[in-house]
């Protein structure tokens, strides 16, 4: 996991709980937790928004749709 030995884990870890002690750290792990939740549903609404607009005609082909058909009588 990231290169990194289990011992090296381990003295992160201990040092987080030294940092931050033991009643801490569960409300930073919510707050990290409603925080990745709020990123994803920015990036959904994102992805929605994008798929949306594709969706739609472009302003060229709306205005090539406005365009009179050309009779025969107006091409002689």
């Amino acid at each position: 996991m990231f290169g990194l030995s289990t011992t090296e884990l381990i003295v992160i870890v201990l040092i987080i709980l030294l940092l931050f002690g033991g009643k801490k750290i569960p409300e930073l792990m919510k707050g990290l937790g409603k925080g990745v939740k709020s990123f994803k549903e920015g990036m959904n609404e994102v992805e929605n928004d994008l798929k949306i607009d594709d969706d739609r005609p472009s302003a060229t082909s709306k205005s090539a749709d406005k365009e009179e058909p050309k009779s025969p009588e107006s091409m002689s």
